[in-house]
């Protein structure tokens, strides 16, 4: 949970020194066309703000936020959920992507598919990355895919929900959701409460005025 610079005094850690920062929580579905502006904003315009004029004070934090009235988002979550696992430095570059090509998976383009062949579509852009992935990083279609097909055999015991190679994590982050009472995206929270006075269309201008209120609280 995030913790405001100014009650840093009830943190125990075992570190000498614990960063005192603020912290910008972005609760987002990769096919909510409001959390594609916010993201696409943040990402492209924000964060070189973030990086030279708040250098050390902000961290922001993307909370993934499943929203079932889409009912591809759960997919395209995963997929995200997925390059996490394969590689961390991976998941920016790649939810940029995700965010990139969302109509993609909209309703009436995934309707006549297969929940696989889906898969396979979400693999596909993320091998697209490749060796213009982060760091050092391949980007690696088939190992992103093995971790989400579901197979047609079923599971020990005869069990038919058997889910695929994701499923436990995605649910750790729809549980944090919920114990946190989001409902929509987007949702944002600074330093652990929510704001409502952020909106998916602010400017870049409009983040840089919110960051210099608050962060010389």
């Amino acid at each position: 949970m995030a913790l405001a610079p100014k009650f840093y005094g009830q943190l125990f850690t075992s570190l000498s020194h614990a960063p005192k920062v603020h912290t910008l929580e972005v609760y987002l579905d990769y096919v909510c066309p409001f959390s594609k502006k916010q993201f696409e904003t943040l990402y492209e315009k924000v964060f070189p703000i973030i990086k030279t004029k708040y250098t050390g004070r902000i961290n922001v934090v993307f909370r993934q936020q499943v929203q079932p009235w889409h009912p591809s988002s759960t997919l395209v979550h995963e997929a995200g959920v997925a390059a996490l696992r394969l590689d961390p430095k991976t998941f920016w570059a790649y939810s940029a992507v995700l965010f990139k090509h969302q109509t993609e998976f909209f309703d009436v383009n995934v309707v006549n598919e297969t929940r696989n062949q889906t898969y396979r579509r979400l693999a596909k852009l993320y091998g697209a990355l490749g060796a213009s992935g982060p760091g050092t990083h391949q980007a690696d279609e088939d190992k992103l895919y093995e971790l989400l097909v579901v197979g047609e055999k079923a599971g020990e015991g005869g069990a038919l929900n058997i889910g695929n190679k994701v499923t436990d994590d995605l649910k750790l982050l729809i549980k944090l959701g919920r114990q946190t009472g989001i409902h929509v995206s987007p949702t944002v929270l600074w330093d652990g409460l929510v704001d409502n006075s952020i909106s998916s269309s602010w400017t870049v201008e409009q983040w840089d005025k919110y960051f210099e209120e608050k962060v010389h609280k």
